[in-house]
């Protein structure tokens, strides 16, 4: 039987130093997703990638595998995308940027993050269900996703060699950008019904009213004869 590529591919000095840091910071994530809201993390989230758009457009560095990793960086890359990983569910596009700053190949970046988000996932698991935040939903969802990520990955392994690193680049970028673009979406609903905001806007004549609702407070602004606020 042929093994996977992805296997060899797999840098085990990012690995070694990035997992010890991000399993503990899991579990706090893990605590701290039973105690808050997560809506408004993954707001900022979804905005911070939403920024990766203009490196859709800037031509990409040549691709050159580092001699040394940087090993603190990795112990505090570590330790923020397990928090924040244990806090949202799921993580990994926001730290596409480190991976291709470190100049890994593209074979190299998805083993790579495959390996690191494995054991976070394995942890997250357990801690979900002693927290009791895995309810039968969240289940099946999570292993309908897990079942199109294993189809996923040996579908890439045909394509992969015939993607040229620039286009790999482009498409991280792309994923980030509507990642972030629906991470947005999803958590300005949440919020808007958690909090009760609504907005409202009326045309009539020369007058025009704007008003934002939130929670007890309402904001307005009346236009009135053609320029009066």
């Amino acid at each position: 039987m042929q093994q996977s590529p992805f296997r060899h591919a797999i840098r085990w000095d990012i690995v070694r130093h990035f997992a010890p840091t991000a399993l503990p910071f899991a579990g706090l994530g893990v605590w701290a997703l039973s105690c808050m809201n997560p809506a408004y993390l993954s707001l900022l989230l979804g905005l911070f990638l939403m920024g990766n758009l203009p490196l859709l457009f800037r031509k990409p560095a040549s691709c050159c595998t580092v001699a040394t990793v940087p090993v603190a960086k990795l112990h505090m890359l570590g330790a923020a995308a397990g928090f924040i990983s244990g806090f949202t569910g799921a993580v990994g596009l926001v730290f596409n940027g480190f991976y291709y700053r470190l100049g890994l190949r593209k074979e190299e970046i998805i083993a790579t993050r495959a390996a690191n988000e494995i054991l976070l996932h394995l942890l997250k698991i357990i801690l979900y269900a002693i927290f009791g935040l895995l309810s039968t939903q969240a289940t099946v969802a999570g292993l309908a996703v897990a079942m199109a990520a294993i189809l996923s990955s040996m579908g890439m392994k045909y394509l992969l060699p015939y993607l040229h690193d620039r286009l790999f680049h482009h498409i991280g970028h792309a994923a980030m950008v509507i990642a972030g673009i629906m991470m947005v979406i999803i958590a300005g609903e949440q919020i808007a019904q958690q909090e009760n905001i609504t907005v409202h806007f009326a045309h009539a004549d020369e007058e025009v009213a704007a008003s934002l609702s939130w929670q007890e407070h309402t904001f307005a602004l009346e236009w009135e004869n053609g320029g009066e606020l």
